[in-house]
């Protein structure tokens, strides 16, 4: 569900739009967190080492969130050869920190928007509070499997490239040019041709772990 769907219900819309907020800022500041921690002073050189949402929202992400139902934060910069782990290593470890603190975000939420849904009655505030969560957990979870897609420049494709072996990388590397473009066309022009693959590729996965988490 984009924003602009639910532009006709201001609730659902201020709800959906803190609980974007909310995923975006933990995504982004667990990646900058632990580049941080690995050694590399980039990203508190940029005040990215926050949770500050301002410091995190990216504009193409949350335009394609409105129009699409997915988006991103502004990425992370990073220097990899600060890493105390290595370069590839480093990347990796950096990379599925964040959908790592979508799915632990999640998982700690779910029990609590369960309770919520169960208890609130006719009571208004207690409602918003529990969509509020919900949506918070829902996007957790859209958040950290569409991030694990292995196309640059999602967390993936840096998770793929430090787990191969360094030939295959070194390969693979070579499509961080072309993967932004790939993937915008996939998530916008794909759906007019029939042709969701990104759809196809998370939407199963996304509805079962929604499924357990919020027995929706």
């Amino acid at each position: 569900m984009g924003l602009l769907r639910a532009a006709s219900d201001p609730v659902l819309l201020v709800s959906l739009a803190v609980a974007f907020v909310v995923a975006i800022t933990i995504h982004e500041f667990l990646h900058a967190w632990v580049a941080d921690r690995l050694g590399d002073p980039t990203p508190r050189r940029e005040n990215r080492v926050t949770l500050n949402p301002l410091r995190h929202l990216d504009p193409m992400g949350t335009i394609l969130l409105a129009l699409v139902g997915f988006g991103w934060g502004r990425p992370v910069m990073v220097n990899p050869l600060n890493f105390s782990v290595g370069p590839r290593t480093g990347m990796a470890l950096v990379a599925v920190a964040g959908p790592l603190s979508n799915v632990v975000l999640a998982l700690a939420l779910a029990p609590v928007a369960r309770t919520f849904v169960e208890t609130t009655g006719a009571d208004p505030m207690a409602e918003t509070l529990g969509l509020i969560l919900i949506l918070t957990v829902q996007i957790n979870v859209l958040l950290a499997i569409f991030n694990l897609i292995p196309i640059p420049p999602l967390d993936g494709f840096s998770v793929l490239v430090g787990v191969v072996p360094r030939e295959i990388a070194f390969q693979l590397d070579r499509l961080r040019t072309i993967g932004p473009f790939l993937l915008l066309g996939l998530l916008i022009a794909g759906p007019f041709l029939g042709l969701n693959v990104i759809g196809f590729l998370v939407g199963g996965p996304i509805s079962f772990v929604n499924d357990v988490l919020l027995g929706t």
